[in-house]
């Protein structure tokens, strides 16, 4: 099987949903925003519910936006929110990020969010990212890592959580700690003019602790990341029952606090 053909962990469960809605220009992709002409020509590759893209449309009134993702469903999804926004400078369609369905140098601006940690070929899927901007254009890519996460209190539960989270990722061929590697996989790629950040999301509100407590017991427990822990071996229903209680402790606790970094990486062409 080739390595390409990775899995994608999460699903679209409503717990994981939830998550990729709430995702903005703003809190996801604010690396990229200084970088945007108001005309350009941008590939938004895994759009998940089009929130980013919706975002990104407003950005350039005078360009265009093309929203892609692997999974019909949620492309429909994505379609669907940018008419609500009324975003009519937007087109929608399934693709493979390592099999662009595009000509060479067609973006300005290709632009990929928590994409490259799920896919089995990262260095690939770059080098067809990089095939598809124009000269002088930007590929942008930006990937949580998952070993850097930091919480507090230290609630042994989610200690299991990550380290059943890494195993259940790399058994479905993505790299959980991608952020971390998006620069040597960018070189691998052949790009030499790269620009490397990090930025971080925190919840630390009751109602922040509360939300992404909440998702990720809910996904614990009823989403495909839950399904294929268990086929795969990895843990048992108790396993992730045990787990999503403890999510639940950790949020109660008034000193709670959790951490998510993010690599980022902006390559000209």
């Amino acid at each position: 099987m080739p390595k390409e053909t990775a899995v994608y962990t999460h699903g679209h469960h409503a717990s994981v949903l939830r998550s990729h809605t709430w995702r903005t220009a703003a809190n996801s992709a604010a690396y990229l925003v200084g970088e945007l002409r108001s005309d350009a020509r941008v590939l938004d590759i895994g759009c998940g519910p089009g929130t980013i893209s919706a975002d990104l449309a407003a950005l350039v009134p005078d360009g265009h936006i093309t929203a892609v993702d692997a999974a019909p469903g949620i492309v429909e999804q994505a379609r669907a929110y940018a008419e609500e926004r009324g975003q009519s400078n937007m087109s929608f369609a399934v693709a493979d990020v390592h099999a662009l369905d595009h000509p060479d140098a067609s973006f300005d601006v290709v632009h990929a969010h928590q994409v490259l940690q799920h896919v089995g070929d990262p260095v690939r899927a770059l080098r067809e990212m990089r095939r598809v901007t124009r000269p002088g254009g930007l590929v942008a890519v930006r990937d949580s890592d998952y070993g850097a996460f930091t919480w507090f209190p230290e609630v042994p539960a989610l200690d299991t959580w990550l380290e059943l989270y890494h195993r259940v990722a790399r058994a479905n061929g993505g790299e959980p700690d991608a952020g971390r590697r998006l620069r040597s996989w960018a070189r691998a790629a052949g790009f030499t003019d790269i620009t490397s950040t990090a930025t971080t999301w925190c919840f630390a509100t009751p109602e922040e602790r509360a939300w992404w407590s909440g998702l990720w017991a809910e996904r614990t427990v009823a989403s495909s990341y839950a399904r294929l822990a268990v086929e795969g071996g990895h843990t048992t229903e108790a396993g992730l029952a045990a787990i999503a209680e403890g999510w639940r402790e950790w949020a109660a606790d008034d000193d709670a606090w959790f951490m998510v970094p993010h690599g980022e990486i902006l390559c000209r062409v």
